[in-house]
């Protein structure tokens, strides 16, 4: 769908969403996407956004419900579209909101999947450490379980970002958004080790400011990694259904939780704009003890 299909208010709108908001990219195109599509759909009605009814919106959740839409994309679209009509609202371009009597649908969260402290052992034991590139993967699964980056991250991450002084890393994540993450004894031991030894070797003379780097001595694309860390899950035992980008983020965020980690430094940690996303660790600590209590209580 076009950009052309859009009126200046909504391009009014998605530019105040990418920068005051600072959405990412990958959220603001799906926002675009959505509201690019309910336009269309008032355009045949031969309404624009300031005319559009109720009625309007909810034929149009209605029709989006019948395409089969998922869940989360259905709820996105409906948020998107309560989104631009509160802000046509505070512009003084409409008097009432036709979302103001609809309801988000009550989705169930579901927990994120972790590894056992004895998997996550298990994952970071299987790279052989005595090849260069062995080295290289071994210190970012330990980089990443020290430190709940995203993937995506850790591959973004510049020589210029790396403090082994402090022990720090200043990470740029969602939204251009800069934090502070903290590193363990053991990640910064085998960051140094790889930086001063195996990093050298893998660029064979070459220049690059990645920390992380392939044998052509360009940096290491998000799928690229992910597909090593499903190599390396699946050579040490772990079930493959449980083996999803996130897992290592989502396994260091529960660990830290089970171990009483104050859920606001844990908020910081993972780049999380609001408490309420970070809050999702207590529940998946909760189901892991009643798994616990089932399975060694005898009246489990």
């Amino acid at each position: 769908m076009s950009k052309k299909t859009n009126t200046p208010l909504l391009e009014d709108y998605l530019t105040t969403l990418l920068v005051d908001k600072g959405l990412s990219r990958n959220t603001f195109n799906s926002y675009r996407r959505d509201l690019t599509r309910f336009m269309v759909y008032l355009k045949k009605a031969g309404k624009g956004p300031t005319r559009a009814t109720q009625k309007d919106v909810t034929a149009y959740l209605a029709e989006l419900k019948a395409l089969g839409l998922k869940p989360r994309s259905y709820t996105r679209s409906l948020v998107s579209i309560r989104g631009l009509y509160r802000y046509l609202l505070t512009k003084g371009k409409i008097k009432s909101s036709p979302c103001a009597y609809i309801e988000l649908p009550r989705t169930e969260k579901r927990l994120p999947e972790v590894l056992t402290l004895k998997e996550v052992d298990r994952l970071l034991e299987t790279p052989r450490a005595d090849t260069p590139m062995g080295k290289r993967d071994k210190t970012m699964l330990e980089v990443l379980y020290a430190t709940g980056l995203r993937v995506s991250e850790l591959v973004g991450l510049r020589l210029n970002e790396v403090n082994l002084q402090t022990g720090c890393l200043t990470v740029v994540g969602k939204g251009s958004k800069q934090r502070i993450v903290p590193m363990g004894e053991t990640s910064i031991r085998w960051l140094r080790r790889y930086l001063e030894g195996a990093r050298p070797s893998i660029l064979k003379g070459r220049d690059s400011e990645y920390v992380f780097v392939t044998n052509r001595g360009t940096g290491m694309k998000r799928w690229n990694f992910w597909n090593i860390i499903k190599g390396y899950g699946i050579n040490s035992g772990i079930d493959r259904d449980k083996l999803k980008p996130h897992i290592i983020r989502h396994s260091f965020a529960t660990h830290l939780v089970e171990r009483g980690a104050d859920l606001r430094v844990v908020q910081e940690m993972l780049g999380h704009a609001d408490i309420s996303t970070t809050q999702i660790y207590t529940h998946v600590r909760s189901e892991r003890l009643k798994k616990l209590h089932k399975i060694h209580h005898p009246r489990g």
